[in-house]
């Protein structure tokens, strides 16, 4: 990926979304995955001393909330409290979600901007009354082109299946409001041209550049077959569509028609996180809403692929949805949060796998980063009586570690805070644990200690000091993944007394040798990533 967009202007902070999540039910692995993506992002750009706003929030009207709070026999409103409270946010707080704002669809502040969005939109002549009838999915609240559906078997024998839920569609006709969307489609390319990273991976581009240059239908923004939604200002029959709905909270959460000095400093987004399976709402329709209403468009539309399980999209609705408080009540958080990013490749479709993250959770957090971690105290303890020594005997071994230190951080910096890339960068920062371990592997400084020599002693001493800061910078960098144990070991090494809060240390700083000063408290504490037996069974 190739950063382009606005940028972050002078003054702006720098602004990450998430989708706003449906609460049709609690919350699963794939709405997890995106929401750590934004906040290993904001965390990062955070720690390079950038004014940063993350968001995230649900999306809490629609004719899919609508039936299944009738299902649970409760009012939508009720339902949306009980799963928002009990649910979305506990949850968020679980896995160390630091989001700056959580907006709610149903809240005031969001409503009443959206039906003067809607209103405006009206009044230059941008929206007008016709009907439209057509195949609908209800999961996806959106009117299926006939090309796009799969035919049924099974059960299904006979019907069209929406692509994405694999369920059968519904045949809708209404009198409905429509906005113009037909008449951006040359506007919509010319900006895809001129910023050819707004949509980002490249394969999502390709898919909404292509589905464009097809034609735009206009788009049919009001219901009248239920009432559950914000209502048409000027035709209280009709509720607003929960899609036009749902994108404006990125506009309304940051201030749009109440606090201009707000929304002129955060919006628009920098980089909307969405999944792939609702791309084209964001990729199409959004930017044309905004360009309809003489709005800054984003900066970058990045889509993540989807998790999979046995091959199929993680969901509820194909009883693939996974908890995560599942994985993490084993795993623990930091291994869930580090894994999500560290296994796949972002932007496309991965499997998800209890057995890779055992695997990889002993192999790489386990042995080749929490042991050198316990490693390095230990021999810090036991031959320096944990005070960390100076190093006064740096060769050409020394010499390959900073700068395989320099090269992590530039290379992580890019990938993570402007790539968007979490898995290359990841893949940079444990390389470089790689070669550290090499480094002590080599070095042997347990038979160095027998040397009890002025010349031993410096050697023993430059050997431990060059581990344990490395093992600073580290800390540093892994913190924006995995913030409790990058905590645990920024305290053993002893650094916040000379170097401050872990969360005050710049990234693009981390590679800048030396910063750990000698005299520093080492201790030995607990194991970062413990041992864990087998996956636990039933």
């Amino acid at each position: 990926m190739v950063a382009t967009g606005t940028g972050n202007q002078s003054g702006k902070a720098f602004y990450v979304t998430t989708p706003i999540y449906y609460v049709n039910d609690a919350p699963h692995l794939g709405h997890a995955y995106t929401t750590v993506a934004g906040d290993v992002l904001t965390r990062w750009r955070r720690q390079r001393g950038e004014q940063v706003w993350f968001l995230t929030g649900t999306d809490e009207h629609g004719q899919k909330v609508l039936r299944t709070a009738e299902a649970k026999g409760v009012t939508p409103q009720e339902w949306c409290d009980k799963l928002v409270e009990e649910a979305w946010k506990p949850l968020w707080r679980h896995l160390e979600i630091a989001n700056d704002d959580f907006i709610r669809t149903t809240e005031k502040r969001h409503t009443d901007r959206v039906r003067e969005f809607v209103q405006d939109l009206y009044d230059k002549g941008e929206i007008y009354q016709g009907g439209y009838e057509g195949p609908y999915c209800v999961g996806c609240e959106e009117y299926k082109l006939p090309g796009e559906l799969l035919a049924g078997e099974g059960e299904h024998a006979g019907k069209q299946l929406c692509p994405i839920h694999k369920r059968p569609v519904e045949i809708l006709k209404e009198e409905n409001y429509f906005f113009k969307l037909s008449e951006y489609g040359d506007k919509l390319l010319a900006h895809y041209e001129a910023n050819p990273g707004f949509i980002q991976p490249e394969s999502a581009r390709n898919e909404v550049v292509n589905f464009v240059r097809q034609g735009l239908q206009d788009l049919s923004i009001s219901r009248s077959t239920f009432d559950w939604g914000v209502p048409i200002p000027w035709d209280d029959r009709h509720v607003i569509y929960v899609w036009v709905d749902a994108l404006l909270n990125y506009a309304t959460a940051v201030g749009y028609n109440q606090n201009q000095d707000t929304f002129d400093a955060t919006f628009p987004a920098d980089v909307h996180l969405l999944g792939k399976d609702i791309l084209r709402f964001h990729a199409v329709i959004w930017p044309a809403l905004l360009m309809a209403n003489g709005l800054r468009l984003p900066g970058r539309i990045v889509a993540n692929g989807w998790l999979l399980v046995g091959g199929e999209k993680m969901s509820k609705s194909n009883l693939t949805g996974i908890s995560p408080r599942d994985i993490t009540s084993h795993f623990g958080v930091d291994a869930f949060r580090w894994y999500l990013l560290r296994a796949i490749a972002y932007g496309q479709d991965g499997s998800f796998s209890w057995e890779d993250l055992a695997a990889r959770y002993t192999s790489e957090l386990a042995n080749d980063y929490g042991n050198l971690a316990s490693r390095v105290a230990a021999m810090v303890g036991k031959y320096f009586d944990g005070v960390l020594p100076e190093a006064k005997a740096d060769g050409d071994a020394e010499k390959a570690i900073h700068d395989g230190l320099a090269k992590a951080v530039a290379d992580a910096d890019r990938k993570i805070g402007d790539d968007v890339e979490f898995q290359a960068g990841i893949q940079a920062i444990f390389d470089f644990v790689k070669q550290v371990n090499g480094y002590i592997s080599d070095q042997e400084p347990w038979k160095v200690a027998k040397d009890d020599s002025p010349e031993g002693r410096a050697r023993l001493a430059t050997i431990l000091y060059t581990a344990a800061e490395s093992l600073r910078a580290v800390a540093v960098l892994l913190n924006p993944f995995m913030p409790a144990s990058s905590q645990r070991l920024w305290e053993s090494l002893g650094a916040e007394p000379a170097l401050g809060a872990l969360a005050d240390q710049r990234v693009q700083d981390a590679g800048e040798w030396g910063r750990l000063p000698a005299g520093a408290t080492v201790t030995k504490g607990a194991i970062l990533f413990p041992r864990l037996e087998d996956k636990p069974t039933a």
